[in-house]
């Protein structure tokens, strides 16, 4: 634990490789990336629950800014940011030095960029409802699979919790209403420099809205960094 952050990580030394997962999901999105990173990434790398999720303590109340705050003091001298969705959103924001660390590269996988009325309804009311319990940890792990778009792995295992006799999902749901970034306004600020990728079979996303140099992964989906690690992490240079 850091701060109120439950942080994994491994490797020693510069650069920093700052892994940063998803609304919804939590570190171990990025355990089958450890074998990979300990041939590939020459420095440390570390990769933490977003606050109010996984192991993480909650946030008093939720924002871009809160959260890319919250993550800063992960970053070394020397850091390259690899975000999925939200993830990515924060990696644009701490690249834009407003946080006080320095960002050499960030990559955004999966960012939604365009958001309905409907789309933002829906999320800000999630985010006022009371968490659900659950009589089993089944049930849990069915809402903990929907909320993160997640279909399995080990990222289940810190997704569900057990409380008194219950079963909660591991998630802040006062999290879902950080509402739409501003991805003009983020790309325009950020100083370090920036590769947007998505799945090319990712339906949150096209490549149009990401813009011109936007990189399509083939054959992969919205989580491209769970199903093929290798083919993010050619993405950092």
């Amino acid at each position: 634990m850091a701060d109120g952050l439950r942080v994994t990580g491994g490797g020693d030394g510069g650069p920093t490789l700052l892994l940063l997962h998803g609304l919804g999901a939590n570190a171990e999105v990025w355990q089958a990336w450890r074998p990979l990173l300990a041939e590939r990434w020459p420095g440390r790398w570390v990769a933490p629950d977003l606050p109010g999720h996984g192991g993480s303590a909650p946030l008093a109340a939720y924002s871009f800014g809160a959260l890319a705050a919250a993550v800063a003091p992960l970053a070394g001298p020397d850091t390259v940011v690899v975000g999925h969705s939200l993830g990515g959103v924060l990696a644009l924001a701490l690249g834009s030095g407003w946080f006080g660390v320095r960002v050499r590269t960030v990559v955004g996988l999966g960012i939604k960029v365009a958001w309905t009325d409907a789309e933002l309804e829906r999320a800000r009311a999630l985010a006022g409802r009371v968490a659900p319990d659950f009589a089993t940890r089944d049930e849990a792990v069915v809402r903990f699979l929907r909320v993160s778009g997640l279909t399995g792995g080990p990222a289940v295992q810190v997704g569900v919790r057990e409380r008194d006799g219950v079963w909660q999902v591991a998630v802040d749901q006062r999290a879902f209403g950080v509402g739409a970034p501003d991805l003009p306004g983020l790309l325009a600020a950020c100083r370090a420099e920036v590769v947007l990728a998505r799945g090319a079979d990712d339906p949150m996303v096209t490549a149009e809205q990401l813009g011109p140099g936007a990189v399509s992964l083939p054959g992969l989906g919205h989580n491209a960094h769970v199903e093929d690690p290798a083919a993010v992490l050619a993405l950092v240079r």
